[in-house]
């Protein structure tokens, strides 16, 4: 992943901003811009495990809950202190305040976790957590909290205090954010002098800046845009498997939806590979369950539903649906920015086997969210589960126990018990069986409608020759 040293580096993105680095949010395009500057104490590594940053090492004790964390020494913040383990602890009690903000109904996530942990620092350079339940996953959380130097946590919206390869340079605009290299940096001087980071949301603008030299990377580009770049031949195309999961979340608690029958006609009924083809020509992969092969938890086993109008035509009869029913959409705007035309493709192929489709737009998508968080969707909502941890894409929407923010009413005793002792079990590999078990299950209980894993693709200029994606799939110039 690494580039040549260069003075200066331009990355085009749709958004662009300078936000709170504890507001909680899966958006790549912010946390891109966050982990140039601040850092966590681990980093996700492929297959849904980790690695160190400013952890060096940790251990967990048998009980699943106590965890020591041992810090690098030496490692400097950008406002000249240098990390001690108080820095870890006031971060992580700010990050988790039932207050801190977050992105499309977040807000307050990780003290909903975490709120009543204990974080204690033992020395100056280990930190001990212990949580009140088992949370043989608690790194699914620690990745996403950066550390900021105690020093700073009242002054962070004008410049940066964290312990990344970047450091703020000037006060952040809208949609501009630049950044100067942090030579102090404790893993290695970073190869750019400025880094720029813009927003253009068109993205044929950005493909124009990309070929034009006025920007080095830019990011999300369509299936047409790559094969355009290709042909120019001035820059290039990555390509990775994406780790977001488009959906339909169904509505188990009441209608139609709340029948299993009727939740696994509607995955049989879907010409998946027809779908992928008309909406993201053919770049993506059908999902066999919640989760993508990039999830610890992702079980390579499971099928996808495979397409069949004959069974869930049988399906809806012995439902009670044979003489056809109706099933209403709630779709938003954007993310996913197809959902409407989802909607439709579910319109014209349902159609087949007597169901009629109303469809209900939401142009506010942050008031979506909310309305999806408060279990008021209609028969079934489209939603892209983003979130690169397992524990909280099971537990948040699948356990009927812990009924979370995007859990809709889906009740299964055994997944709940699978989901516990894996919460408790602290070898790796034990638990991704747990995990595996939950989820064929899951998947054949078929609480979502189960669309693909959308592929990534990112335009690279001359100047970032050498850069690949990470698995979690942001812009990292180290």
């Amino acid at each position: 992943m690494s580039i040549t040293p260069q003075k200066e580096f331009t990355v085009l993105q749709p958004s662009v901003a300078w936000e709170d680095p504890h507001a909680w949010t899966d958006a790549t395009d912010s946390l891109s811009v966050r982990a140039a500057a601040y850092e966590a104490l681990v980093q996700y590594a492929p297959g849904g495990h980790y690695k160190p940053v400013l952890a060096s090492s940790w251990r967990i004790a048998p009980d699943a809950r106590t965890w020591t964390f041992y810090l690098r020494p030496d490692v400097p913040f950008h406002d000249g202190e240098t990390l001690h383990a108080h820095d870890v602890v006031s971060s992580l009690a700010r990050a988790c305040a039932p207050d801190a903000p977050g992105l499309y109904g977040t807000g307050g996530l990780c003290h909903s976790y975490l709120g009543d942990a204990s974080v204690k620092a033992l020395d100056a350079h280990s930190v001990q957590i212990v949580t009140p339940e088992p949370m043989a996953d608690l790194l699914d959380l620690l990745f996403k909290i950066p550390i900021v130097s105690q020093h700073a946590l009242d002054d962070l919206s004008q410049r940066s205090a964290g312990t990344g390869p970047y450091q703020l340079l000037t006060a952040p605009d809208a949609g501009v954010v630049t950044m100067a290299r942090f030579d102090d940096y404790w893993a290695g001087r970073p190869p750019v002098e400025r880094l720029h980071w813009r927003a253009e949301k068109d993205t044929a603008q950005r493909v124009s800046a990309l070929l034009s030299g006025d920007a080095d990377l830019v990011t999300q580009i369509s299936l047409e845009e790559r094969q355009f770049i290709e042909t120019m031949g001035q820059a290039r195309v990555v390509t990775a498997d994406g780790h977001l999961a488009v959906i339909f979340m169904c509505n188990a608690r009441s209608g139609p939806c709340a029948d299993q029958r009727v939740r696994q006609a509607l995955n049989y009924a879907l010409d998946m590979s027809r779908v992928i083809y008309a909406i993201k020509g053919g770049a993506a992969q059908p999902l066999n369950g919640p989760l993508t092969p990039a999830h610890l938890g992702y079980n390579p086993e499971t099928s996808p539903y495979p397409y069949d109008l004959g069974k869930a035509k049988a399906l809806l009869a012995a439902a009670g649906y044979a003489d056809g029913m109706t099933l209403t959409l709630d779709v938003p705007t954007h993310s996913p920015d197809e959902a409407s035309a989802l909607a439709q493709h579910m319109a014209n192929q349902y159609a087949r086997i007597g169901i009629t489709v109303e469809i209900k737009t939401f142009s506010d998508r942050p008031a979506y969210a909310e309305r999806v968080k408060a279990k008021q969707i209609n028969d079934a909502c489209a939603f892209d589960s983003s979130p690169l941890s397992t524990y909280r894409c099971l537990r948040e929407k699948f356990h009927s126990g812990v009924a979370g923010s995007w859990w809709q009413g889906y009740d299964n005793p055994e997944v709940n018990a699978l989901l516990e002792r894996a919460w408790a079990t602290v070898d790796d590999a034990q638990r991704q069986g747990l995990y595996r078990r939950a989820y064929r299950i899951i998947r054949d209980d078929a609480p979502w409608i189960f669309f693909y894993s959308p592929t990534d693709f990112w335009g690279v200029g001359p100047r970032a020759q050498g850069w690949t994606p990470q698995v979690d799939g942001l812009v990292r110039l180290i």
